[in-house]
């Protein structure tokens, strides 16, 4: 069996999962998850990996995971190889914990990080094993609520300024955005190909998934060329919205940093990038005919 189609590059945001060999648990007491909690730190200092939400349950953990520099197949293989090795040393076990590898969606992050987020935090929620997401100790809410002192490696400042115009508190604004999520759906199952959670204009630099024969090419897709510099988008494009466009289209760059680069409000970025949307789809539709 080939092994998953994995989308690594810098900057890249993913929602990722593991899960223990068999359901088997992969905590085993309290003693387990602070030792994986420091080997996340470990791996975050190493790789420079930025963390936005994380939960562990039983026999599983969620994480929301930006790699900076990229590289995540090379920080999950030091996450979970040197944590399988301290459990099966300090439980006596034998063979793989994990169930085969790791599973990664990349995701478009100013459209689902917020949902996302969210969605992790309230999984023991939704498992039944706790009536709120502040009951439960082994995730990343109890930070974001300020309940708590935050570890530096779990980036609180994305999520809180998303919050920033709300009449209350970023942080009680928070709170009351994950208790509305109790009974919403998941946003993965927006996500396309088992790998990609974004609108079209992310899903472009990856269309040949669309192609089945493109299984025969995935060493050459996970080794995608290195972006160009958002000063390379300007002088190669006429066009000021051409320019933003297709640089948010290279995933690459969020808006923020488009915006932040172009001097223009994440609004006006967007706008560019719907702009672009529209004069594609009008083509395809015109070639079609």
């Amino acid at each position: 069996m080939s092994r998953p189609l994995r989308l690594e590059f810098p900057g890249a945001l993913y929602h990722v999962t593991a899960r223990g060999n068999r359901k088997n648990r992969i905590y085993h007491d309290d003693v387990d998850r602070r030792v994986w909690l420091r080997i996340l730190r470990q791996v975050c200092m190493r790789f420079n990996f930025s963390v936005h939400a994380y939960c562990q349950m039983t026999n599983h953990y969620h994480l929301m995971v930006e790699t900076i520099d990229g590289g995540l197949a090379r920080g999950m293989r030091h996450l979970n190889g040197v944590y399988s090795q301290y459990v099966n040393r300090r439980h006596e076990l034998v063979g793989h914990m994990f169930q085969g590898r790791y599973h990664a969606v990349v995701v478009q992050k100013e459209r689902h990080l917020l949902e996302l987020s969210r969605y992790v935090v309230l999984n023991p929620v939704r498992a039944g094993i706790v009536a709120r997401p502040e009951d439960w100790q082994w995730s990343s809410y109890r930070y974001m609520a300020g309940a708590a002192p935050s570890p530096r490696w779990l980036d609180k400042t994305w999520t809180l300024e998303q919050f920033g115009s709300a009449r209350t508190s970023p942080v009680e604004a928070y709170c009351t955005f994950v208790d509305e999520g109790l009974g919403a759906a998941s946003p993965l199952k927006l996500t396309r190909h088992q790998l990609i959670l974004g609108d079209e204009m992310f899903l472009g630099p990856h269309s040949k998934l669309h192609d089945p024969a493109c299984v025969a090419e995935v060493p050459r897709i996970q080794r995608r060329s290195r972006a160009l510099s958002l000063s390379e988008y300007e002088r190669l494009h006429p066009s000021r919205d051409e320019a933003m466009g297709d640089a948010y289209r290279s995933t690459a760059f969020s808006m923020g940093d488009i915006a932040r680069h172009f001097g223009v409000s994440v609004k006006t970025v967007s706008r560019a990038v719907a702009r672009l949307v529209d004069v594609e789809v009008a083509l395809r539709r015109a070639a079609e005919n």
